[in-house]
């Protein structure tokens, strides 16, 4: 129980103004919650058990510069495709109905590139180093669910607010700087 509470604490609070929580905040203004949710919750999931087991069996040397110049290029990627849009499509329902469908694979895979090597994976490595693997897997996973549904709902309150045009350039924008942040950061590093 002390692991679950302590991950849940450090994670958490590591999450509050990070990346992914803007990350999340743009995700939450352009897509349907239930599927940036389950894309959240899934790669966090996933991270997190990296991490843990990572933590377990390998302490420190997890190659961080090579997995943050993949997620630099996925985010850039991500920016192009988001810039891309879909402003030439007839029907705006069945435009947002097909972002819908693939936004749970947008989100889960963004959001797991973003987090590999970032300092909450790094932290719940060492966490788990230390005090054990399921509460710190579970603790560290609910902690970061939680500080990026406080994301989900100012996402929220933003999509309803800005036109479609504006979130989605809104979005790319931050998607392009943050893979060119990432990508230096980790050719730099």
């Amino acid at each position: 129980m002390d692991a679950l509470l302590l991950s849940f604490g450090v994670v958490f609070v590591a999450e509050l103004g990070d990346k992914s929580q803007l990350m999340t905040l743009a995700f939450a203004a352009r897509y349907p919650v239930v599927p940036v949710v389950l894309g959240i919750t899934a790669a966090s999931a996933v991270v997190m058990g990296v991490s843990v087991l990572a933590g377990a069996a390998l302490g420190d040397a997890l190659p961080t510069d090579a997995v943050t110049v993949l997620a630099g290029v996925a985010f850039l990627g991500v920016g192009a495709w988001t810039l891309r849009g879909d402003d030439d499509e007839a029907d705006e329902s069945a435009a947002v109905e097909r972002r819908s469908g693939s936004a749970f694979f947008v989100v889960a895979g963004a959001f797991l590139l973003a987090e590999l090597g970032d300092k909450t994976m790094l932290a719940t490595v060492s966490l788990a180093t230390r005090h054990g693997l399921w509460g710190t897997w579970a603790g560290a996973t609910l902690g970061m669910v939680a500080a990026n549904l406080l994301a989900v709902v100012g996402g929220r309150a933003l999509g309803d607010r800005l036109s479609a045009r504006a979130v989605r350039l809104g979005a790319a924008a931050l998607f392009l700087v943050f893979g060119a942040v990432l990508l230096v950061d980790g050719l730099t590093g």
